[in-house]
């Protein structure tokens, strides 16, 4: 379904690989993804191109400044189809991937998904907030990612609660990237974390895309993160 030299080349740019258990596991994704977007609400992309630029390529961004080792932790919140967390799963099969929403029927595609493609990874039908309180997930993570969830402000109260010490908080953008990191930087201190890496890009369409890398240099007060009602109208 895909055009494999097109995701092989854009990656090639910044400096990743797959081999021909990920281009044809890529492909099955896409297949998946467009047959199930035919019943489930996954996404407004569905062209093969544009699912290879606008999900993979963009989703794989963060490989240009993180190795991501054997072991490590990364919870992908707000989940939806799986962006950024299974494209990245896909290209670094050694992870230990938890995918995180609160909506079931997302969760059973990407269980499908996994299936088909033979990776192994936990799905977690939960909000974001309810599992930085629970002991199980809170600072457990050495990477927790999202694309397109919420307002960085907010976002941050999602996510860095989970991530341990000396971890990284990933968060992908669009244009709006800078604005919105204005805004969270005050979120960003209370929370524990520091900001390690901003970058705005563009996909080889031309769409804008900014990354936002916050590491984690300190423990998060334990009354964060809030109910999301209050995270959401009144964002640190």
């Amino acid at each position: 379904m895909i055009n494999y030299d097109l995701l092989k080349d854009e990656l090639a740019k910044i400096g990743v690989s797959l081999d021909s258990y990920g281009l044809d596991r890529f492909d099955a994704y896409a297949e998946r993804l467009v047959r199930w977007n035919k019943h489930v609400n996954l996404t407004a992309i569905t062209e093969p191109d544009d699912i290879v630029i606008k999900h993979f390529f963009d989703s794989l961004y963060p490989l240009k400044y993180v190795h991501m080792n054997k072991e490590q932790r990364l919870v992908d919140i707000g989940t939806g189809a799986g962006f950024p967390g299974l494209p990245l799963l896909i290209a670094e099969p050694q992870l230990e991937v938890d995918f995180v929403d609160s909506v079931g029927k997302k969760l059973a595609f990407i269980k499908d998904v996994l299936r088909n493609s033979g990776l192994l990874a936990r799905v977690v039908h939960k909000r974001a907030e309810e599992i930085g309180r629970n002991d199980d997930y809170r600072e457990q993570y050495d990477y927790a990612t999202a694309r397109a969830v919420a307002p960085l402000n907010a976002l941050c109260e999602y996510a860095l609660p989970l991530v341990k010490v000396g971890g990284l908080f990933i968060s992908l953008k669009g244009e709006t990237g800078a604005l919105e990191l204005k805004k969270a930087e005050n979120a960003i201190k209370v929370l524990g974390g520091e900001v390690v890496k901003f970058d705005e890009y563009t996909l080889p369409n031309g769409d804008a895309r900014s990354i936002i890398i916050i590491k984690k240099i300190s423990q998060t007060p334990t009354k964060y993160p809030r109910k999301s009602k209050k995270i959401d109208t009144r964002p640190l």
